[in-house]
Parts: structure tokens; sequence; C-alpha cells
């Protein structure tokens, strides 16, 4: 009972507190990186040079290789990466997730005072407080992120002190000596590693107990450290392993290329160790400091990606062998589970498919205009085929937003969420008009119909109008621009008032024999929906206009514009209705 009281459960404490430390403080960092790094990833990976830099940067940003690799292959799964595009990337995520090692060792750095507050064990406590500090009263996300990030480093070090605390008790232990004798078998230590940190899921924990020994001078030699630390660059791999059951071949081949990199490495590592050993190299037979452990984990990376580089083309064709081409079910993937837990990421998607959404609409919108100058029943069959793809883009994306909207999100990222589900619905229904359109055009193709010279006028000056404005409410919708999306809204108005004033000069053809009752119910269908095309640009624009602001209510702030007549709005207002004269 002794033993365990006072060896193994601050053992499993100190582990505990590690794990627990490195998730907040992964998560903070990971929060704080948010959604850019996808698109900066989608720009740079056709260079392997830049992408190991990136691959490097993302991971010390994170701090987590596994969460890295997970994150490719919920990417490349959606085909928003090529598979054989990753390669950097998983290269230069293995060098940064080294970091986590160098930070720890300087656990053991001692002598004056001057160096001893380089400790973590010295400043972590500040730090703690800090963020604690920043988590109660700062109303800034990115502060709380950056408070979430000083405590989970802080109980991070002391999840490490535990541990190094438990090590010296732990070199008490009657079969510690016989456990050391062990791991003096190479092959045995890699493949203890390897099983460890397969189950626990963190090469950086397992790096950490091999530098705790280190530190309690526990009889941890190089030759000893080296397979340990070998064994947890492979064991990081099951978190992959496990991440890509049920995904395409491409997401599977990144796993295996991420297993194989690492196991390769490790053989001819071990192969340099025993080579080592047999000419009879002292170092490895002497104990191993925490810094030691450290920098063998950064040469046998930076190594590694130096041997692998020039063989990527070869290491590419063996994962195509591992996971061959076979027939796929042809579906569209739109969101992948892997990218859903990283919440800037998620959100980052969501907007990419939301502007592809809406430009799919835009464009079915002005193929349907172009059919009332010429009737074209291909060009309906693909109008057709593109207002069910919108119908998809709001399906999914719906539901996917809607599961992000249960997660504890920022005031931001909840008003960047509010708005896309906004957003989608609106463009979907305007995908619906389009539609409306084209059945128009169908119905005076197939009567024979016309309009009078007049009429193809007004019509040409409202088409115009709809034209400008759904520019406008997609490109400040794609790009963030509430600049943009405040001319939207006088446009609007204009547009009512042309249908109004439209209508009203149909009445009078019709009166005076200039028009027909069928021609009638056709141009009023055409004026309607035109009008409510624009009323959902309205909806969007304001959207965008509000994204950053404190409420998130459309109706209010139309009520507000047009009840307080603004000067800006009104002058826009008369520039729109001079432009748009009939």
């Amino acid at each position: 009972m002794a033993v365990l009281t006072t060896m193994v459960i601050p053992l499993i404490l100190g582990l505990t507190f590690f794990m627990f430390g490195m998730n907040v403080m992964s998560g903070g960092l990971e929060t704080m990186a948010g959604g850019g790094l996808e698109r900066t990833m989608k720009k740079v990976t056709s260079n392997d040079f830049f992408g190991f830099f990136l691959g490097a940067g993302i991971t010390v940003a994170i701090q987590s290789s596994s969460a890295f690799t997970v994150m490719l292959v919920g990417l490349v799964n959606s085909g928003l990466l090529d598979f054989s595009n990753t390669f950097g990337l998983i290269m230069g995520s293995n060098v940064g997730t080294t970091l986590t090692a160098w930070l720890l060792s300087l656990a053991g750095l001692e002598g004056k005072w001057y160096i001893e507050i380089l400790n973590p064990s010295f400043f972590a406590p500040i730090l703690a407080f800090i963020g604690i500090v920043m988590q109660m009263f700062s109303k800034s996300d990115k502060k709380k992120d950056l408070g979430n990030i000083f405590i989970g480093f802080a109980i991070l070090i002391f999840g490490m002190d535990l541990m190094s605390d438990s090590m010296v008790s732990v070199r008490t232990l009657p079969g510690f000596d016989t456990f050391l004798a062990t791991l003096k078998s190479p092959i045995i230590a890699l493949l203890i590693s390897t099983v460890f940190t397969g189950v626990i899921q963190s090469s950086a924990a397992t790096i950490g107990i091999v530098q705790a020994l280190a530190l309690s001078g526990g009889g941890i030699t190089w030759e000893m450290a080296i397979p340990l630390v070998l064994g947890a660059n492979i064991g990081t791999c099951v978190t992959a392993l496990i991440g890509a059951l049920g995904t395409n071949k491409n997401a599977k081949r990144v796993v295996i290329m991420h297993f194989s990199v690492n196991v390769f490495g490790s053989i001819v590592c071990m192969i340099i160790m025993y080579v080592l050993k047999a000419f009879g190299v002292s170092i490895l037979t002497a104990e191993i400091a925490m810094v030691g452990v450290a920098i063998i984990h950064t040469l046998f990376n930076g190594i590694n990606t130096v041997i692998l580089l020039p063989i990527k083309k070869l290491i590419i064709k063996f994962c195509m062998v591992v996971v061959p081409d076979k027939e796929e079910k042809q579906h569209t993937v739109f969101l992948d589970e892997r990218i859903f837990n990283n919440v800037p990421l998620a959100i980052s998607e969501c907007t990419r498919l939301a502007v592809e959404m809406a430009n799919a609409t835009r464009l079915a919108i002005f193929d349907s205009i172009e059919l009332l100058k010429g009737y074209d029943e291909e060009k309906t069959a693909e109008i057709r085929e593109q207002e069910k793809l919108i119908d998809k883009y709001e399906d999914k994306l719906g539901t996917y937003l809607v599961r992000l909207s249960n997660h504890q999100l920022s005031e931001l990222d909840s008003h960047r969420v509010a708005r896309l589900l906004h957003s989608i619905g609106d463009y979907e229904r305007m995908s619906d008009h389009a539609l409306n359109i084209c059945k128009v055009a169908e119905e005076m193709h197939t009567k024979g119909i016309q309009f009078s010279e007049n009429a193809t006028k007004e019509i040409k000056t409202v088409t115009a109008a709809i034209v400008e404005i759904l520019n406008m409410t997609v490109d400040s919708f794609a790009n963030d621009d509430a600049e943009l999306a405040v001319h939207v809204e006088p446009l609007e108005q204009v547009i009512d008032g042309l249908k109004k004033t439209l209508k009203k000069r149909h009445i009078e053809r019709l009166q005076n024999g200039e028009c027909t009752i069928e021609l009638g119910f056709v141009f009023t269908d055409l004026l309607s929906n035109y009008e409510r095309i624009s009323d959902h640009c309205s909806n969007i624009a304001v959207y965008t206009m509000q994204l950053r602001g404190d409420t998130f209510d459309a109706h209010k702030y139309l009520r507000e514009i047009k009840s307080n007549a603004v000067d800006r709005f009104m002058d826009e207002f008369s520039t729109y209705e001079k432009k748009y004269t009939v």
C-alpha cells in the first residue's frame, strides 16, 4: 500500500496532469491559429520545402503531431488536399512536435538565479495566475484563449514535476533494476515504447516520462533512450490510424505514409545505433540528461526528413501499393468529421462551401435570365441540376452548422455560424426563383409569346438592377466585405419601387389594349421573382454587415435604416433610382 501511495499514484497523477495540460494548451493554440491554417495549406503544399516549414509551424502552434495528421486525413478525405502533397507537411510536423521535449528539458537547468528562472517550474505558477486572471476578467476571446495556453502549460509542467519526483521513488522499487535491464535490449525498448504510446496516444507524454527518468537520475542511458524515442514516434501514428477508419483510399494513404516514414526512419536509426555499439562508442552507455532526449528526438526527425525527401516518389508509390485503387462509390464529400472538433477550421470550411453555394446560386440565376432571350432545354436541365446541388449544399451545411452551434463557441464564431445558417437558407430560396424564371422562359417559348417593346425595355432595366445587386451580395458575402454590403439595401429599395412602377405601367398597357392578360401573368411572375431575389440579397447583406456586431437581428436593422433615413442611405437610394429609371 505504501508503494502504491508514494510511487505509483504520483506517477499516474503526473501523467494525467501532463496529458490534460497538453490538451488544454494545444486547444488554446489551435483556436488562436484559426481556420486560416486550411487556406494556407492549400496554397503551399505543392512545394515540399514550404510544406515542411508549414507543417512544422502548425504543429508547433497546436502542439500535437497526431492532431495535425488527423486534420490532414480529414482534408484529404474531403478532397481539399492532394494525397501526394502531404509528404512535406508530415515531415515538418514530425520535426515541429519536438519543441515540447525542448521546453521540458529546461526543467533540468540548475545553477545561478538567472539560469534557474528559465526553469519552467519557476515561471509556470506565474503564467497560471496570469491565465486565470485573463479567463476571469477578459472580454476578448483571443485573450481568453491565451489564458488557456498559459494555464495548460502550467498544468503540463506541474504534471512533469510530479512524474520527476515519483521517479526518484520508483528507482527504489525491487523490480526497477530488472525493468532497466529489459530496456537495455533496444528491440524490446522500442516495442514497449510503441505500445505504450499507442495506448495513451501521446508521443509527448512518452518522451516526457523518459525525460523525467533522466532528470531523476534513473539510470537511463543513450542506448535505452534512443529506441524509446523511436517507439514514441511510431506509436503516435495510432491516433491517425484510428482516425482513418471509414475514409477514402487517399486519406488512408496519408496514414500509411505517416506510419511508413516513421518505421523506415526508426529502422535506419536502429541499424546506425547497432553499428556504433559494435564499434564500442562509449556515449551509448553513458547516462542521458533531459536535453539529450530532446536532441535524439530532433535529430531523428531531422535526419529522417533529409534521407526520405529524395525518395518521396518511391514512398508515394509504396503507399499506393498498400492501399490500391478500387472502385469507390461516387459521392460528394462536403464536410469531414475529423475536422469537426477544430471549431475555427470547421467554420472556415463551412464558409468556403457556403461561398461555393453562393456562386452556384448566382450562376443559376444568370443562366435563367439568359433563357428569357432564347429558350434552351439543355440549359434548363443544367439549371435544374444546379438547383438540386444547391439543395444538397443547404442540407449538408445546415446539419453540420447546427451540430457545430452546440459546441462552446466564441461570440464572433457564434455570429459566423448564425450568419452562415441564415445565408444558406436565402441562397437556397434564390435558386428556387431561378427555376421559376426558367418556367417563365419556357412558358413564353411554348406559347410563342413575346413582351412588347416597352415591356422589354422595362425588363432590361430591372434585370440590370438584379444583376448588380446579386453581384454585390455574393462578392460582399465571399469577402466579408461589410462596406460593399452597405450598398445592397438602397438598391433593394429601388427594385421594390421598380416592381410597383412596372406593375402600374402593365395595367395601363392592359387597359389600352397594348398587352394581353396571358402576357400580363408572365410579366407579373417575372417581376415577383426578381423582387424576391432582391429581398434575399438584402437579408444576406445585412448578415454580412452585422457579423462583428453585438446583435444579429436582420429585420430590426432594416427597420432602423428605413425609419432613420440616414443621409448615406438616401444618397445611395437616389443614385440607384437615377441609374435605373424607366
